[in-house]
Protein backbone atom coordinates (compact mmCIF):
# COMPACT_ATOMS: atom_id res chain seq x y z
CA UNK A 1 0.00 0.00 0.00
CA UNK A 2 1.61 3.12 -1.14
CA UNK A 3 2.59 5.52 2.48
CA UNK A 4 2.46 9.03 2.96
CA UNK A 5 4.62 10.63 5.47
CA UNK A 6 4.53 14.62 6.59
CA UNK A 7 6.80 16.56 5.26
CA UNK A 8 6.53 20.11 7.58
CA UNK A 9 3.10 21.15 6.45
CA UNK A 10 2.54 19.13 3.44
CA UNK A 11 2.20 15.36 2.28
CA UNK A 12 4.59 13.67 0.60
CA UNK A 13 3.50 10.32 -0.70
CA UNK A 14 6.13 7.59 -1.18
CA UNK A 15 6.56 4.14 -3.00
CA UNK A 16 8.21 1.15 -2.10
CA UNK A 17 9.97 -0.37 -5.26
CA UNK A 18 7.10 -2.24 -6.94
CA UNK A 19 4.40 0.36 -6.33
CA UNK A 20 7.10 2.95 -8.11
CA UNK A 21 7.31 0.30 -10.97
CA UNK A 22 3.94 -0.04 -11.24
CA UNK A 23 3.10 3.69 -11.09
CA UNK A 24 5.83 4.37 -13.89
CA UNK A 25 4.43 1.47 -15.88
CA UNK A 26 7.42 -0.59 -15.66
CA UNK A 27 9.08 -3.62 -14.89
CA UNK A 28 11.05 -3.81 -11.42
CA UNK A 29 13.91 -4.95 -12.95
CA UNK A 30 13.46 -1.92 -15.26
CA UNK A 31 13.93 0.39 -12.45
CA UNK A 32 16.92 -1.56 -10.37
CA UNK A 33 18.27 -1.05 -13.79
CA UNK A 34 18.03 2.64 -13.87
CA UNK A 35 19.31 2.78 -10.14
CA UNK A 36 22.56 0.79 -11.40
CA UNK A 37 22.80 2.82 -13.99
CA UNK A 38 22.58 6.14 -11.57
CA UNK A 39 19.67 7.66 -13.93
CA UNK A 40 17.46 7.69 -10.86
CA UNK A 41 17.91 9.41 -7.51
CA UNK A 42 19.34 7.27 -4.53
CA UNK A 43 15.60 6.24 -2.41
CA UNK A 44 15.45 7.35 1.43
CA UNK A 45 16.44 4.26 3.74
CA UNK A 46 14.13 3.47 6.67
CA UNK A 47 15.75 0.12 7.94
CA UNK A 48 16.25 -2.43 5.11
CA UNK A 49 13.40 -0.59 3.23
CA UNK A 50 14.12 1.51 0.37
CA UNK A 51 11.40 4.66 -0.21
CA UNK A 52 11.15 6.74 -3.49
CA UNK A 53 8.88 9.73 -3.59
CA UNK A 54 7.45 11.92 -6.55
CA UNK A 55 10.06 13.15 -7.91
CA UNK A 56 11.24 9.79 -8.45
CA UNK A 57 8.55 8.93 -10.62
CA UNK A 58 9.18 12.28 -12.26
CA UNK A 59 12.08 10.99 -13.22
CA UNK A 60 10.99 7.81 -14.41
CA UNK A 61 8.62 9.45 -16.64
CA UNK A 62 10.87 12.08 -17.88
CA UNK A 63 13.29 9.01 -18.97
CA UNK A 64 10.32 7.02 -20.45
CA UNK A 65 9.51 10.18 -22.71
CA UNK A 66 13.39 10.67 -23.41
CA UNK A 67 13.42 6.72 -24.61
CA UNK A 68 10.27 7.43 -26.92
CA UNK A 69 12.25 10.92 -28.94
CA UNK A 70 14.80 8.27 -29.81
CA UNK A 71 17.30 9.33 -26.87
CA UNK A 72 19.85 6.42 -26.08
CA UNK A 73 20.63 5.51 -21.85
CA UNK A 74 23.94 7.11 -22.27
CA UNK A 75 23.00 10.03 -23.84
CA UNK A 76 20.42 10.57 -20.86
CA UNK A 77 22.81 9.89 -18.21
CA UNK A 78 25.10 12.26 -19.41
CA UNK A 79 22.35 14.83 -19.35
CA UNK A 80 21.59 13.50 -15.72
CA UNK A 81 25.34 13.43 -14.42
CA UNK A 82 25.74 17.44 -15.44
CA UNK A 83 22.88 18.47 -13.86
CA UNK A 84 22.66 19.19 -9.78
CA UNK A 85 18.92 19.56 -9.69
CA UNK A 86 15.80 18.31 -11.64
CA UNK A 87 15.01 21.88 -13.05
CA UNK A 88 18.87 21.56 -14.29
CA UNK A 89 18.11 18.34 -16.07
CA UNK A 90 15.24 19.63 -17.45
CA UNK A 91 16.77 22.37 -18.65
CA UNK A 92 19.59 20.24 -20.10
CA UNK A 93 17.35 18.35 -21.87
CA UNK A 94 15.52 21.39 -23.39
CA UNK A 95 19.35 22.55 -24.44
CA UNK A 96 20.14 19.54 -26.37
CA UNK A 97 16.74 19.16 -28.11
CA UNK A 98 17.25 22.93 -29.31
CA UNK A 99 20.70 21.68 -30.41
CA UNK A 100 19.96 19.07 -32.54
CA UNK A 101 16.16 19.80 -33.45
CA UNK A 102 15.40 19.63 -37.03
CA UNK A 103 16.31 22.55 -39.27
CA UNK A 104 14.70 21.97 -42.28
CA UNK A 105 10.93 21.49 -42.49
CA UNK A 106 10.81 19.52 -45.47
CA UNK A 107 8.01 17.15 -47.26
CA UNK A 108 8.65 14.12 -47.90
CA UNK A 109 6.80 13.14 -51.51
CA UNK A 110 5.30 9.72 -53.13
CA UNK A 111 5.60 9.40 -56.50
CA UNK A 112 5.08 5.83 -58.47
CA UNK A 113 6.73 5.01 -61.81
CA UNK A 114 4.37 6.25 -64.33
CA UNK A 115 4.05 9.38 -62.49
CA UNK A 116 8.17 9.71 -62.75
CA UNK A 117 7.91 8.80 -66.26
CA UNK A 118 5.43 11.59 -67.07
CA UNK A 119 7.37 14.12 -65.34
CA UNK A 120 11.33 12.97 -66.43
CA UNK A 121 10.22 11.04 -69.94
CA UNK A 122 13.62 9.27 -71.50
CA UNK A 123 15.92 11.38 -68.93
CA UNK A 124 14.13 8.57 -66.19
CA UNK A 125 17.78 6.33 -66.33
CA UNK A 126 19.51 4.16 -64.41
CA UNK A 127 22.64 6.77 -64.11
CA UNK A 128 20.25 9.25 -62.88
CA UNK A 129 18.22 7.42 -60.38
CA UNK A 130 21.23 5.96 -58.92
CA UNK A 131 22.83 9.62 -58.47
CA UNK A 132 19.75 11.19 -56.96
CA UNK A 133 20.05 7.72 -54.78
CA UNK A 134 23.85 8.76 -53.95
CA UNK A 135 22.92 12.46 -52.92
CA UNK A 136 20.34 11.12 -50.51
CA UNK A 137 17.34 12.47 -52.28
CA UNK A 138 15.07 9.29 -53.02
CA UNK A 139 14.72 5.61 -51.74
CA UNK A 140 13.51 3.51 -54.35
CA UNK A 141 10.88 0.30 -54.36
CA UNK A 142 8.76 -1.55 -56.75
CA UNK A 143 6.00 0.57 -56.60
CA UNK A 144 8.19 4.25 -57.21
CA UNK A 145 10.21 6.62 -55.18
CA UNK A 146 9.81 8.88 -51.83
CA UNK A 147 11.65 11.90 -52.41
CA UNK A 148 12.90 13.93 -49.15
CA UNK A 149 11.40 16.95 -50.27
CA UNK A 150 8.73 18.06 -52.19
CA UNK A 151 10.10 21.80 -52.68
CA UNK A 152 13.51 20.38 -54.41
CA UNK A 153 11.62 17.80 -56.46
CA UNK A 154 9.09 20.67 -57.69
CA UNK A 155 12.22 22.58 -58.56
CA UNK A 156 13.62 19.56 -60.24
CA UNK A 157 10.73 19.08 -62.47
CA UNK A 158 10.22 22.60 -63.41
CA UNK A 159 13.99 23.30 -64.26
CA UNK A 160 13.46 19.87 -66.44
CA UNK A 161 10.53 21.44 -68.36
CA UNK A 162 12.19 24.55 -68.79
CA UNK A 163 14.55 22.60 -70.80
CA UNK A 164 17.55 21.71 -68.70
CA UNK A 165 18.56 18.05 -68.49
CA UNK A 166 17.97 16.45 -65.13
CA UNK A 167 21.53 14.73 -65.24
CA UNK A 168 22.39 18.73 -65.53
CA UNK A 169 20.18 19.49 -62.59
CA UNK A 170 21.89 16.78 -60.16
CA UNK A 171 25.37 18.06 -61.33
CA UNK A 172 24.56 20.92 -60.00
CA UNK A 173 22.66 19.95 -56.59
CA UNK A 174 25.97 17.68 -56.49
CA UNK A 175 27.92 20.91 -56.09
CA UNK A 176 25.63 22.79 -54.49
CA UNK A 177 26.02 20.45 -51.85
CA UNK A 178 29.37 20.59 -51.16
CA UNK A 179 29.09 24.56 -50.73
CA UNK A 180 26.53 24.53 -48.30
CA UNK A 181 27.76 21.88 -46.06
CA UNK A 182 31.12 24.59 -45.86
CA UNK A 183 28.40 26.92 -45.38
CA UNK A 184 26.89 24.70 -42.56
CA UNK A 185 30.12 24.17 -40.62
CA UNK A 186 31.11 27.88 -40.97
CA UNK A 187 27.60 28.24 -38.55
CA UNK A 188 28.66 25.44 -36.36
CA UNK A 189 32.33 27.15 -35.92
CA UNK A 190 30.31 30.37 -34.52
CA UNK A 191 27.31 29.14 -32.91
CA UNK A 192 30.35 26.15 -31.13
CA UNK A 193 32.64 29.15 -30.17
CA UNK A 194 30.49 32.05 -29.21
CA UNK A 195 27.28 29.92 -27.81
CA UNK A 196 28.00 26.61 -26.70
CA UNK A 197 31.68 26.82 -25.46
CA UNK A 198 30.36 26.11 -21.85
CA UNK A 199 29.38 22.72 -22.76
CA UNK A 200 33.04 21.27 -23.31
CA UNK A 201 34.16 22.70 -19.68
CA UNK A 202 34.60 19.80 -17.22
CA UNK A 203 32.58 21.95 -14.19
CA UNK A 204 28.44 21.80 -14.44
CA UNK A 205 26.64 24.60 -16.42
CA UNK A 206 25.97 27.35 -13.45
CA UNK A 207 21.98 26.83 -12.32
CA UNK A 208 19.57 29.05 -15.14
CA UNK A 209 22.42 28.70 -17.83
CA UNK A 210 21.23 26.00 -19.88
CA UNK A 211 18.04 27.52 -19.86
CA UNK A 212 19.58 30.55 -21.72
CA UNK A 213 21.40 29.10 -23.74
CA UNK A 214 18.55 27.23 -25.08
CA UNK A 215 16.82 30.75 -25.44
CA UNK A 216 19.80 32.30 -27.71
CA UNK A 217 19.36 28.92 -29.65
CA UNK A 218 16.32 29.48 -30.80
CA UNK A 219 16.74 32.78 -31.47
CA UNK A 220 20.31 31.88 -33.38
CA UNK A 221 18.54 29.55 -35.48
CA UNK A 222 16.26 32.14 -37.80
CA UNK A 223 19.12 33.98 -38.00
CA UNK A 224 21.15 31.90 -39.50
CA UNK A 225 19.15 30.72 -42.47
CA UNK A 226 18.24 34.73 -42.73
CA UNK A 227 21.72 35.17 -43.42
CA UNK A 228 22.30 32.32 -45.57
CA UNK A 229 19.66 33.70 -48.31
CA UNK A 230 20.47 37.15 -47.96
CA UNK A 231 24.07 36.37 -48.93
CA UNK A 232 22.97 33.47 -51.68
CA UNK A 233 20.71 36.50 -53.31
CA UNK A 234 23.78 38.99 -53.29
CA UNK A 235 26.08 37.01 -54.55
CA UNK A 236 23.65 36.23 -57.76
CA UNK A 237 23.45 39.67 -57.93
CA UNK A 238 27.62 40.15 -58.22
CA UNK A 239 27.59 37.44 -59.94
CA UNK A 240 24.92 37.98 -63.15
CA UNK A 241 25.96 41.40 -63.37
CA UNK A 242 29.61 40.59 -63.67
CA UNK A 243 28.55 38.17 -66.21
CA UNK A 244 26.48 40.29 -68.13
CA UNK A 245 29.25 43.03 -68.35
CA UNK A 246 31.43 40.08 -69.47
CA UNK A 247 29.01 39.50 -72.01
CA UNK A 248 28.41 42.94 -73.22
CA UNK A 249 32.39 43.56 -73.25
CA UNK A 250 32.73 40.61 -75.73
CA UNK A 251 30.04 41.83 -77.63
CA UNK A 252 31.57 45.83 -78.10
CA UNK A 253 34.82 43.59 -79.49
CA UNK A 254 33.03 41.90 -81.76
CA UNK A 255 31.39 44.90 -83.52
CA UNK A 256 28.17 44.03 -82.25
CA UNK A 257 25.54 46.58 -80.73
CA UNK A 258 24.94 46.62 -77.09
CA UNK A 259 21.54 46.56 -76.21
CA UNK A 260 19.63 48.53 -73.63
CA UNK A 261 20.45 47.52 -70.24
Amino acid sequence: MDKVRAAGDDDRREYRVEELAEAAGITTRTLRFYRERKLLQPPRKEGRIAWYGEEHLARLRMIAELLERGHTLEGITELIDAGESGRDVADLIGLAAAIVAPWSDETPVRLDWEELKAAFGDQLTEENTAESIAQGYITVDEDGITHVSRRLLDATTELVTQGVPLAAVLDASRRTREHVDAIAEIFIEVVGEHLLSALSADTPLPPGEAARLTERILRVRPLARTVADAQFTLAMDRRVHADYDDLLRQRRENGEPEETR
